[in-house]
């Protein structure tokens, strides 16, 4: 499909789940005031679509979208009210992301893969002078990338589809394996990961638990569990790739460790519709019959 196809799909997936995700808020989106001039479907359609095609920023998103297609958007014509209303917006995409997720099924397979991103707020040489996150940025290293930065570290869980299923927003500086409790929240079945959630204490206390059976592959002279058979080592490795596609699309085309705001809940906004750009476009692909990750072949740029 071209970008004009791209658009409508987008926009019509949106009002298909926009009225069910509204009545699980617990709250209404608006108490009173006159209505705005986009409808929340608009803006949440340009955002996605925003995101897709590279544009990072509000005022990118802004000036693409009143430039190209005011067919499309007449009513879109101050960039601060459109700012404005996306930004509160931001419980509503959390929703409607976890109801994609649910939708599509990805969220009740019983094998969901877990993984962390680097996620700095600001360049390392600049972080002792940093003031927007004083006190809930911290420090961390990133083994795989060999990266020491400033900021915090998203989680992801991903179904074998590709979708994502669940992405905490965690501390920089505790190693991952602490962080194997928030991963795995609400969650019962296998769990492959990588060599950094090796900890046979923490392992069992999941699977007693949480019925969670985290499978990681074993470290250079390290015997693997008994429970862990070669097919079954084998099939996670196998399956663990689909984390790592997940991780590059995130942080290559959506620019998530990108991501410049002063404070914590535009950040968590902005990774919100990051992941549910991400998350609408792997359901497209879905629906369409296409390899789920396949992100470029859905669009002829």
């Amino acid at each position: 499909m071209d970008r004009d196809d791209f658009i409508i799909t987008v926009y019509c997936l949106v009002c298909q789940h926009y009225q069910a995700v509204c009545a699980t808020l617990p709250h209404r989106l608006r108490r009173g005031g006159f209505e705005p001039a986009l409808t929340d479907e608009e803006v949440i359609t340009i955002e996605l679509c925003g995101e897709y095609f590279k544009m990072n920023t509000d005022k990118d998103l802004f000036a693409y979208f009143h430039t190209h297609y005011p067919h499309f958007f007449p009513r879109l014509q101050e960039r601060t009210r459109f700012v404005r209303q996306a930004a509160n917006l931001w419980q509503l995409k959390a929703r409607l992301q976890q109801r994609l997720a649910q939708v599509a099924g990805a969220a009740d397979d019983p094998v969901q893969v877990i993984d962390t991103l680097p996620l700095p707020v600001c360049t390392f040489t600049r972080s002792r002078r940093e003031r927007c996150f004083v006190g809930v940025a911290d420090y961390g290293y990133c083994a795989a990338k060999q990266l020491t930065y400033y900021g915090f570290k998203l989680g992801l869980r991903i179904a074998r589809c590709g979708m994502i299923t669940h992405y905490p927003l965690l501390a920089a500086r505790p190693h991952d394996v602490r962080h194997l409790p928030a991963l795995v929240e609400g969650f019962a079945g296998l769990v492959p990961a990588d060599k950094g959630f090796i900890d046979p204490f923490e392992q069992h206390l999941q699977v007693h638990r949480n019925q969670v059976q985290v499978v990681t592959p074993p470290r250079q002279n390290m015997q693997a569990p008994a429970a862990h058979s070669p097919a079954l080592l084998k099939a996670c490795a196998r399956i663990r790739k689909q984390v790592e596609t997940v991780g590059s699309h995130l942080t290559e085309r959506f620019q998530v460790a990108r991501i410049r705001v002063h404070d914590l809940w535009h950040f968590q906004h902005r990774l919100i519709r990051k992941v549910l750009a991400h998350t609408v476009v792997v359901f497209l692909n879905l629906q369409l019959g296409r390899p789920p990750l396949d992100l470029d072949g859905l669009v002829c740029l």
